[in-house]
């Protein structure tokens, strides 16, 4: 018993170590994505396209939720959350690498959908913070609660505006050796400094960890580029896949898998973000086959999907079916927005009708807009 309980400490501090290496390597790409253009299409796509589908869920999640989807902590406020988020979320992980493999990256669809993606990523991770803050009592005490959201929340908000500012002072200082000397050291005892904070204020640190690379990376990312590229190496490498591969140990077809729920969260969390999408592109301008496209690729959950899953299920707020549910929804709506991109580019559709010209004066020259092959 005591090897058992010695290897799943081991398992465990893996399991942590992937995911909030993953969240921090995360928060440094949200950081990097901000000030792009596109301001105007940006905006009605994060406020429509998310806001429809994140508002939907918290106005119909309580009549939705059942016995069957509450975990041993869940109740009716945070499984509402959850259930909105899971229907809301895009990911910027998976997007980015599917833009990269079709060699798309450069273009004004991929900056368009990213831009969108890291703005709900940002928004909806402070709504999972707020379900864990609020998930675990049958009887809410109203002012235990109230300072436990106030601590999340403020740490979040600072996390955004104020603590980068005085990371980046600190990080150029010439008193601060250890970023000088050692850069990789500097960035992971940031990483380290956030989740203590989180820790002492009860917060969770997945929230911490994204805060922290969001902090660390400045204008243009040239600050601490070769360090976040050699953590980004060995993360993606190693600790990101052993991430993955728990949580799908964790997944229980035989005991927690419901065909019925599977159905219903997959079919109507598609439509009603596919819907929303489009609505949203119509309002900024587009139209077509640029929708479409715009709405398929904005369905794929990815990991913030997958994060998703497994944050509500430590915390006790979903059951493991609803966490199979999420996990396999979020990969299959990953692959299902890869293969239709996929398709467009063999087809030679354009990703953005109006701005198919512009898009291949500015690919580089020196590689093809296109290779289907390379898609891994």
């Amino acid at each position: 018993m005591a090897e058992i309980k010695h290897q799943d400490t081991i398992l465990s501090l893996f399991n942590w170590l992937g995911l909030l290496l993953l969240m921090f390597l995360s928060g440094t790409e949200a950081r990097q994505l901000f000030g792009r253009e596109e301001r105007r299409e940006v905006a009605w796509l994060t406020v429509v396209g998310t806001g429809i589908p994140f508002a939907l869920g918290l106005i119909f999640g309580s009549r939705l939720i059942g016995p069957a989807l509450a975990g041993p902590r869940g109740n009716v406020l945070s499984l509402t959350i959850i259930l909105a988020v899971g229907v809301a979320v895009t990911s910027v992980p998976v997007v980015s690498k599917i833009f990269l493999d079709l060699k798309i990256l450069h273009t004004r669809f991929a900056r368009l959908v990213l831009g969108v993606a890291v703005l709900e990523d940002i928004v909806l991770w402070l709504a999972l913070a707020i379900a864990t803050a609020v998930a675990g009592s049958t009887v809410l005490r109203t002012r235990d609660l109230a300072v436990h959201l106030v601590s999340t929340v403020g740490f979040f908000l600072l996390g955004l505006t104020i603590v980068p500012r005085i990371i980046k002072r600190a990080s150029k200082s010439r008193f601060n050796i250890v970023a000088r000397h050692s850069p990789v050291a500097y960035v992971i005892a940031v990483l380290l400094l956030y989740c203590v904070v989180a820790g002492a204020l009860d917060i969770s640190m997945v929230f911490a960890a994204f805060l922290a690379g969001f902090a660390v990376v400045h204008k243009k990312r040239k600050l601490f580029a070769d360090a976040l590229d050699a953590i980004g190496k060995v993360s993606f490498a190693f600790f990101i896949p052993i991430y993955f591969a728990i949580v799908g140990l964790k997944l229980n077809f035989s005991r927690g898998w419901s065909w019925g729920m599977f159905a219903a969260f997959l079919i109507g969390s598609c439509a009603i973000k596919l819907v929303s999408v489009a609505i949203a592109g119509r309002l900024g301008g587009f139209r077509g086959l640029d929708l479409t496209n715009l709405a398929v690729t904005m369905n794929a959950r990815g990991g913030p999907g997958i994060v998703l899953a497994s944050v509500a299920f430590d915390a006790g707020i979903i059951s493991a079916t609803f966490y199979t549910t999420l996990v396999v929804a979020a990969v299959l709506t990953s692959q299902m927005a890869g293969a239709w991109l996929d398709l467009v580019l063999r087809k030679g559709w354009p990703l953005l009708k109006q701005d198919a010209t512009l898009d291949r004066i500015s690919a580089p020259t020196s590689e093809p807009t296109r290779d289907p092959s390379s898609v891994a």
